[in-house]
C-alpha cells in the first residue's frame, strides 16, 4: 500500500459541502419513499465512496441506541467484517448473506432521525487535527480496537452494547474527517468500555459463584 492508503479509502470531505455530509446522505436514504425496506447492500453501495469510516458509523449507531427489536441483529454482523477489514487495510466487502439482510425504511428513518442532528453538530466542529492519527499504522490499530468492541457487542453482557458502540462511532467519525482528537477520544472510550464490561462480567461471575456456594452450603 502506498502512503495514501487507497485500499482503506477513508475519504475526507470538505465540511462545508453540506450535501456531501454523511448526515445529509443518511437523511436522503431514510426519506426516500420508493422502497419499503433498506438492505445492508443498499447502505454499502450508497456509502461506498465514504468507505469504512461511514460504514462503521452507520452500523454501530443502532447498537448504541434503544431501537426496535431486530435492528441490532441486522446491523451487528457487518461490524465484525468491516472492523477486521479496517485492521487488515482492505477494501470494504460483505458476504451476500449479510448484504441481503434488511430492515424497514421506517425503522431506519427512526435511527437516522435520532442520530442526524447530533451527527450534524459533530460534523460542524470536526476538522483535520493530529492527522497522523488517521493514517497508518494508527488506522490498523483503530481497526483492531473496533474489532474487539464488535466482539464485545455480541456477548450477552448487561451494559455491554452502548459504550463499545459509542467508541466505534467516535473513532469512525474521527477517521472520516481526519480528526485525530476524535480518534483519541474514541480509543479512550474503548478502554473505558472494556474496563466497565470486565467489571460487570466479573460481578456476574462472582455473584453466580456466591449463589452456588450458598446453595451448596444450605444443602
Amino acid at each position: 500500500m502506498n502512503d495514501e492508503d487507497p485500499s482503506i479509502h477513508i475519504e475526507h470531505v470538505d465540511p462545508h459541502e453540506g450535501a456531501d455530509r454523511l448526515s445529509a446522505i443518511l437523511l436522503a436514504i431514510a426519506q426516500a419513499q420508493d422502497r419499503e425496506r433498506i438492505s445492508i447492500g443498499d447502505l454499502l453501495e450508497a456509502l461506498r465512496r465514504r468507505a469504512l469510516g461511514a460504514l462503521l458509523f452507520i452500523f454501530a449507531v443502532p447498537t448504541a441506541l434503544p431501537m426496535p427489536p431486530g435492528v441490532s441483529a441486522v446491523v451487528g454482523a457487518p461490524l465484525l467484517f468491516l472492523s477486521a477489514q479496517l485492521m487488515l487495510g482492505i477494501k470494504p466487502w460483505l458476504p451476500r448473506i449479510i448484504t441481503d439482510r434488511s430492515l424497514s425504511r421506517v425503522d431506519f428513518e427512526k435511527v437516522v432521525a435520532t442520530v442526524a442532528p447530533w451527527l450534524a453538530r459533530a460534523e460542524n466542529i470536526m476538522r483535520p487535527r493530529l492527522t497522523f492519527m488517521a493514517h497508518r499504522p494508527v488506522i490498523h490499530l483503530v481497526g483492531l480496537v473496533a474489532l474487539i468492541m464488535s466482539i464485545v457487542l455480541f456477548l450477552p453482557i448487561p451494559l455491554g452494547n452502548m459504550l463499545p458502540s459509542i467508541a466505534i462511532c467516535i473513532m469512525s467519525l474521527g477517521l472520516l474527517e481526519r480528526d485525530g482528537v476524535w480518534v483519541l477520544i474514541g480509543l479512550v472510550t474503548a478502554v473505558i468500555s472494556l474496563v466497565i464490561v470486565w467489571g460487570v462480567l466479573w460481578a456476574l461471575v462472582f455473584g453466580a459463584l456466591f449463589v452456588v456456594s450458598s446453595l451448596m452450603g444450605l444443602g
